[in-house]
């Protein structure tokens, strides 16, 4: 049975997942527990890229566009998420090596025509045989939250009918060592973020993008990371995704000053947002996981730490903040999903904001709580809480800072435009 089939009558947001969704779990911690966990220290020490394990959930169809598409194909938006915290459970750096192409995917799904789609997306993860990796390029050294300030131009030429790119971006997960890369590039500046567009560049074909520098991280050190340099890359017309005759009528309204229907950048960013934030839970949830063994089991002046108050409260406080977050996130995905539903979501109080600010800072938090209650033995890389405590830092930077969240959620819930 697949997803879609199972949650048909079952579209209300609930606390039980259903049978089809509980084996999916059983599924994806399986694989986290017995191939992704045991190979996390290696990996995080080589920070290398872990292609073996990419190749091993390529195996299963975790890493594949039919897998994902039945993970994505959820009337009530439970399983996405699930299945990224029992991911991330197993370990961050590998489950964002995993999951870095769907940054990609999402991209040209969101922008793209239906042919577009088509060809596109199934080069983004390649074959068993011949296992690829997608990148999404928009962020800039001179631009991080502030996306209007993205100085990498894409200029039509005329004669041949190709847009020239030309800039350089930063912060690339997957960037150079993938064929699809998606550029965000501005094709009228002065209209800032309205005058952007998306483009797919693949380099085994588009000569004029290279790998710039890779950028050695404090965490998610198995995901690669890097400057992705474009110079004079000729790209045709038919990979502006969308086509051009649907950017012209954007632009042009634009112009006019005529505001685009509805919210659908916030709308989007709202949806993708509980995704980001499940990655954060399964971080949380693995330290606190392994910091109460550890305080079952380790002892001290002759009985168990978790004997004390002091860590049995700090403990109740994991668990409790843990499952708070969880249910922001996956309030968030269900509103997210509507779309499933034939309801456009509405994120009227940033909800999606609300879940990513949550679960990023508790992550953070957990994650410190479990090094304070392992004690010099959690300070040390030959235990895994201080691993996750370098993971678990970048959830309160990518994917929009914890001020930028509080700016989003602010703004929604007073009307205001506050800066």
């Amino acid at each position: 049975m697949s997803t879609t089939e199972a949650t048909e009558t079952k579209t209300e947001i609930g606390f039980e997942l259903n049978e089809d969704q509980l084996a999916i779990k059983e599924w994806i911690h399986d694989f986290a527990e017995n191939t992704v966990r045991p190979a996390a220290h290696e990996w995080d020490e080589r920070e290398e890229t872990p292609w073996e394990i990419i190749q091993e959930a390529a195996n299963i169809d975790l890493y594949s566009l039919e897998g994902l598409a039945q993970i994505w194909a959820d009337p009530t938006g439970l399983t996405l998420p699930v299945v990224q915290e029992e991911l991330f459970w197993g370990d961050a750096g590998i489950g964002m090596a995993i999951m870095g192409t769907t940054l990609a995917v999402a991209a040209i799904m969101g922008q793209g025509t239906g042919d577009q789609i088509g060809e596109w997306v199934p080069r983004c993860f390649g074959t068993k045989d011949d296992i690829k990796v997608a990148s999404f390029c928009s962020s800039e050294p001179g631009s991080g939250s502030d996306v209007s300030a993205i100085r990498t131009t894409a200029k039509y030429d005329e004669a041949t009918g190709d847009w020239i790119l030309n800039g350089a971006k930063s912060w690339a997960t997957n960037g150079g060592i993938a064929d699809v890369h998606v550029v965000i590039a501005t094709v009228d500046p002065s209209l800032k973020a309205r005058g952007h567009a998306a483009f797919v560049v693949p380099k085994s074909e588009i000569a004029g993008i290279s790998q710039g520098a890779k950028v050695k991280k404090h965490g998610l050190r198995a995901s690669h990371t890097s400057d992705v340099n474009l110079d004079d890359a000729r790209v045709p017309g038919a990979y502006l995704l969308g086509g051009k005759e649907k950017l012209d009528e954007r632009i042009a309204r634009a112009k006019e000053g005529t505001k685009s229907k509805g919210n659908a950048s916030m709308a989007t960013f709202e949806a993708s947002r509980p995704t980001v934030g499940a990655q954060a839970l399964g971080i949380a949830r693995a330290a606190y996981d392994y910091a109460l063994e550890y305080a079952k089991n380790r002892e001290q002046f002759g009985r168990p730490i978790i004997d004390n108050q002091a860590i049995a409260f700090k403990l109740a406080e994991m668990k409790m903040e843990i499952d708070a977050a969880r249910l922001l996130v996956w309030r968030a995905a269900w509103m997210g999903a509507g779309i499933f539903r034939g309801t456009p979501p509405k994120f009227a109080n940033a909800e999606g904001s609300m879940a990513k600010l949550k679960a990023g800072q508790v992550a953070t938090w957990a994650t410190g709580e479990a090094i304070q209650i392992l004690g010099g033995n959690g300070y040390t890389r030959e235990y895994p809480v201080e691993r996750m405590h370098r993971d678990s830092r970048i959830y309160e930077i990518f994917e929009g800072t914890s001020e930028i969240q509080k700016l989003v959620i602010s703004r929604a819930i007073s009307g205001i435009r506050i800066r």
